[in-house]
């Protein structure tokens, strides 16, 4: 299944990391995201897992995880964006339910999504303030008192 993916996405994979036998982190550059989503799940047939929003120290990435469930592998597509302007674009045109996970990120993480469909709250109280994201390192309950 590694070839495959590898002609697949072709140059866009900017690196490859294999950390064991069945995963395998694929970093490959925004503006290939949705193109590269397009080939693992509807030409290659692999199934969506999840998606991850990290925060990093500089930066934000979403890992987004695919199963290939036929040879028991987990590739991961890691896409990062600056952390003054997190805005990656929507798979959600690809994967429909994708739009659930980009919804959450949007949420507790602040990360925005060009392209999805609508944005809107999905977890927090309808009182929690607006630009206050829970899953931020930068978070603390000490500046938004009241809140959980």
């Amino acid at each position: 299944m590694e070839d495959k993916v590898k002609k697949g996405l072709g140059e866009k994979i900017v690196h490859w990391e294999k950390k064991s036998d069945r995963r395998h982190y694929l970093e490959i550059k925004r503006e290939d995201l949705v193109e590269s989503v397009r080939i693992l799940f509807r030409h290659l047939g692999m199934r969506f897992s999840t998606a991850s929003g990290v925060d990093n120290p500089d930066q934000f990435e979403i890992l987004y995880h695919f199963a290939c469930d036929t040879a028991g592998k987990f590739f991961s597509l890691r896409v990062r964006a600056d952390k003054e302007k997190p805005i990656f674009p929507s798979i959600s045109g690809v994967i429909e339910g994708a739009k659930w996970i980009e919804r959450e990120m949007h949420e507790l993480l602040g990360i925005e999504f060009s392209g999805h469909p609508g944005l809107e709250r999905l977890l927090l109280a309808e009182d929690w303030p607006e630009r206050v994201y829970p899953l931020r390192k930068d978070f603390s309950n000490e500046r938004n008192p009241g809140q959980p």
